[in-house]
C-alpha cells in the first residue's frame, strides 16, 4: 500500500444513499479512522462508550463547547451531538484518513472554518430509488419515510457545496469512485 497523505475526509447525503454502507466499507483499511462522535444522550442498549459514542453530560459538553473543542455540533431532539477536534487532529498527524459521515448542516459548519479536507456526496440515482431503498429497510413509518424523502430534496440541493458528487447506483462502484478520490486504491 502507498503511504496516504493524513486529511479528513466527509462525507453527507440523504437517508438511504449508502453513505453508512461505503463509511463501513472504507473503515475496513487500516488506513482509515471513523469520527466518533460526542452526545449528551444518555447510551442505549449495547452502545459502548468511546466506540459508539462520546457520552458527556451537558456541562461537559458546555465546557468542550466553550474550549473550542468541536469543529461541529447540533442540537437534535433535546439533545447535542459534535464532532471533537483532538482525535481528527491526531489521526491526520498520523497520516491516517479521519472518516467524518456527518450531514449537510455540520458539513456548511466544518466548511465555514475552513478546515482543510475532501467533501464528498453520495446522491442516489432519482427518487424513486431512494423511495424504494427507504421503503426497503422496513424500519420507518410511512409518514417517517416520506419525511426522509422532502429532507432530502433539500439535501441535495446543497451538493453543490461539495468536492466531489458520487452517484451510488451501484455500491461497489460507487465505493472504487470514493476511495479512488481519497487514494486508497494505491
Amino acid at each position: 500500500m502507498a503511504d496516504l497523505e493524513g486529511k479528513m475526509v466527509l462525507i453527507s447525503g440523504p437517508s438511504g444513499a449508502g453513505k453508512s454502507t461505503i463509511c463501513r466499507r472504507l473503515v475496513q483499511d487500516p488506513r482509515v479512522e471513523f469520527s466518533v462522535s460526542a452526545t449528551t444522550r444518555k447510551p442505549r442498549a449495547g452502545e459502548v462508550d468511546g466506540r459508539d459514542y462520546h457520552f458527556l453530560s451537558p456541562q461537559e459538553f458546555r465546557a468542550k463547547t466553550a474550549a473550542g473543542e468541536f469543529i461541529e455540533q447540533a442540537e437534535v431532539h433535546g439533545n447535542m451531538y459534535g464532532t471533537l477536534r483532538a482525535p481528527m487532529e491526531r489521526a491526520i498527524a498520523e497520516g491516517r484518513v479521519y472518516l467524518l459521515e456527518i450531514d449537510v448542516q455540520g458539513a456548511n459548519q466544518i466548511k465555514a472554518q475552513q478546515i482543510p479536507g475532501l467533501f464528498l456526496f453520495i446522491a442516489p440515482p432519482d427518487a424513486e430509488t431512494l423511495r424504494k431503498r427507504l421503503v426497503g429497510r422496513g424500519t420507518d413509518a410511512p409518514e417517517v419515510v416520506e419525511r426522509r424523502l422532502a429532507k432530502a430534496e433539500d439535501e441535495l440541493r446543497e451538493r453543490v457545496k461539495y468536492d466531489h458528487v458520487i452517484v451510488n447506483d451501484d455500491v461497489e462502484r460507487a465505493l472504487a469512485e470514493v476511495r479512488a478520490l481519497i487514494g486508497l486504491d494505491g
